[in-house]
């Protein structure tokens, strides 16, 4: 028990991210206040709420288009032929052509949830301190080294038959097809799937690093009293690295 309490005290006035990472070390596997199974419990479950929170959000209607910070815009290449339908009084359809895009996004997002409960599960006790001791965006950038791969290949697809069965290919086939037919223009063709894709995965990790920020440094951010005693450990260092 001495120990413990002497334990408690040096976390209260850690100084330096060695003197952190050198106390994390230190924790019993089991009993006392702080396990080394609990940090791990606790990055879990961080990572989950940001999941439930936020990923849940985006594969609703709107989740990508309604969202302002997050809304697919079109890829550079074809911003010109955005803005040349609109100068022409085209503008209902370019938003169509946009909300389309969006709809892709979001049909996708819904087969993230499995994968990142899957790649949650294995975070080790060593992946859990290495995110603690980290900046605001650690745990994310854990999650995002995980799970970019296997959601592009399970996005893409899905996004292709989306474009397809809302309508998509079909609305940017007659917006690019008109845009081509106009005099002195470049023609484009891009991989509008490809595009939509990365966007709707850096949309997802966005969303993601947004609760995880929210939960290191807002102590009413943490739901449970794990969060809470967990993150009270990186509170305990002023300055993570």
């Amino acid at each position: 028990m001495r120990k413990i309490l002497c334990l408690l005290v040096v976390i209260t006035g850690l100084s330096s991210c060695g003197e952190l990472q050198q106390v994390i070390n230190q924790l019993p596997e089991g009993g006392g206040p702080l396990t080394q199974a609990e940090i791990g419990a606790g990055l879990r479950e961080a990572l989950n709420q940001g999941i439930e929170r936020q990923v849940v959000k985006l594969a609703a209607e709107n989740g990508f288009y309604g969202n302002e910070r997050l809304r697919i815009l079109l890829p550079e290449q074809l911003q010109r032929v955005d803005r040349t339908l609109r100068d022409l009084g085209m503008g209902k359809l370019a938003d169509d052509g946009l909300r389309l895009l969006n709809r892709a996004a979001e049909d996708a997002v819904g087969e993230a949830i499995p994968i990142f409960a899957e790649a949650v599960k294995g975070i080790t006790f060593t992946d859990a301190k290495n995110i603690l001791l980290g900046p605001d965006s650690a745990a994310t950038v854990y999650l995002e080294g995980r799970t970019r791969n296997p959601l592009y290949g399970k996005f893409n697809p899905i996004i292709k038959n989306s474009f397809q069965k809302v309508g998509a290919d079909r609305v940017w086939s007659q917006l690019i097809q008109r845009y081509n037919s106009l005099p002195l223009v470049e023609p484009v063709n891009p991989d509008l799937a490809d595009y939509v894709t990365g966007e709707a995965l850096k949309g997802v990790y966005t969303a993601i690093a947004d609760e995880e920020k929210d939960i290191r440094n807002r102590i009413s951010a943490r739901s449970s009293e794990l969060l809470r005693k967990v993150f009270a450990l990186q509170d305990s260092y002023g300055g993570r690295p």
